[in-house]
């Protein structure tokens, strides 16, 4: 007589297989599985963009001096395109047909007049038409014409800077490229999402065909039934986001990826546990496809906006900051950043793993608490 867990063991394997053939079968599924993982990733990470890149500038040099030369070719790559001349006559022209998105115009005798000690003007016209670029390029352009002009009088006269300098450091991400961000949170919340949905549905499907009676009069336990559904649909979003992070994010994105990718697997796995759950849980509390799908904005939003992949939790009130503590979300986008961005080891995300896993038992738990009774009653 075979041992009673090895028993159990095979009951999940084969009924985990029967929900891969199924999925493999469902064309709308697998096609929201690619398109989630692959076209949505590169979407989201190229129309998110806030960061100045490639503004088309010109300059108007009434002075051609070593001062107004040396503002000019401040403005550099990949902030600005090269600074091209343009006369004065044709600066209105210029900006009414769109050719550039910042006209710098430097009037004539600017450089004796710094030197002089007078304040002359220079105007920064702008094409505020493109709003992103138009208003992080004028801080930009503010920025940068100071500090040419410090720079300059500090060597010209002997002026003696600050005795106190910010300077500012971008660690991971010195650009600030919008992409490399957004692109590994799309594919965490993604991960949420899809977990959720798939394994509910999967619970709602076997209810709405009525197999769900088939399979409680086999030989079977509501857990083998409960824990079949959370392997074979975690094992096909742990593929799908190992296949993002190696092609999309790392090959086609060209997002640097700083730590081990093993590692972060590991964790998705461990938060995968968490994610079914719910959506085990959803599926016995639900009756339907449209219930589901309500309830589940109910529970995803929330997780998904006070996690720390949209808001920074230092900018959330300290109470909302402590309780999120509790979701394995914001440890999820915690391990994700530390592992990708900075090259954390084990050593470092342990803790997070941990509480995961914490989280994930108590889940899982409720899931199939609350599974047995829907078994119950439908028995």
């Amino acid at each position: 007589m075979p041992n009673p867990v090895w028993r159990s063991a095979g009951n999940i394997f084969w009924l985990g297989t029967k929900e891969l053939r199924s999925f493999m079968h469902d064309t709308v599924l697998i096609l929201l599985v690619i398109y989630a993982f692959s076209l949505a990733i590169i979407s989201q990470s190229q129309s998110n963009a806030q960061e100045l890149n490639k503004a088309s500038i010109a300059f108007s040099d009434e002075d051609n001096s070593p001062l107004s030369r040396r503002i000019m070719h401040a403005f550099l790559p990949p902030l600005f395109l090269p600074p091209r001349p343009i006369a004065v006559s044709a600066i209105i022209p210029a900006l009414n047909a769109g050719q550039y998105t910042f006209i710098i115009d430097i009037p004539p005798h600017f450089e004796r007049d710094v030197l002089a000690g007078r304040s002359p003007g220079l105007q920064v016209n702008v094409d505020a038409t493109a709003m992103i670029q138009a208003g992080l390029g004028s801080g930009y352009a503010e920025q940068i014409i100071d500090t040419e002009l410090s720079d300059y009088l500090s060597n010209t006269q002997s002026v003696p800077l600050s005795t106190v300098n910010l300077v500012v450091r971008i660690a991971f991400n010195p650009n600030v490229t919008t992409a490399w961000f957004a692109s590994v949170m799309g594919i965490i919340n993604n991960v949420t999402m899809l977990a959720i949905i798939m394994s509910g549905a999967a619970v709602i499907r076997e209810r709405e065909h009525g197999t769900m009676d088939h399979l409680l009069a086999m030989p079977l336990t509501p857990l083998e039934i409960a824990m079949s559904k959370i392997w074979a649909n975690g094992l096909i979003i742990t593929l799908a986001v190992a296949a993002s992070l190696y092609l999309v994010v790392r090959t086609i994105l060209g997002v640097p990826i700083a730590g081990s990718i093993p590692l972060f697997m590991v964790g998705v796995v461990i938060y995968l546990f968490f994610a079914t759950s719910i959506g085990i849980f959803l599926g016995t509390v639900t009756r339907s496809m449209p219930q589901l799908g309500l309830l589940f904005m109910l529970v995803f939003l929330p997780m998904n906006m006070l996690s720390g992949s949209n808001t920074p939790l230092e900018s959330m009130p300290h109470s909302l900051a402590t309780i999120m503590q509790v979701s394995p979300s914001t440890h999820f986008v915690s391990f994700a950043q530390s592992i990708l961005y900075r090259g954390a080891g084990f050593g470092v995300v342990w803790p997070q793993f941990f509480g995961i896993a914490i989280v994930a038992a108590l889940f899982l738990a409720l899931a199939l608490w609350r599974f047995r009774s829907v078994a119950a009653q439908t028995d």
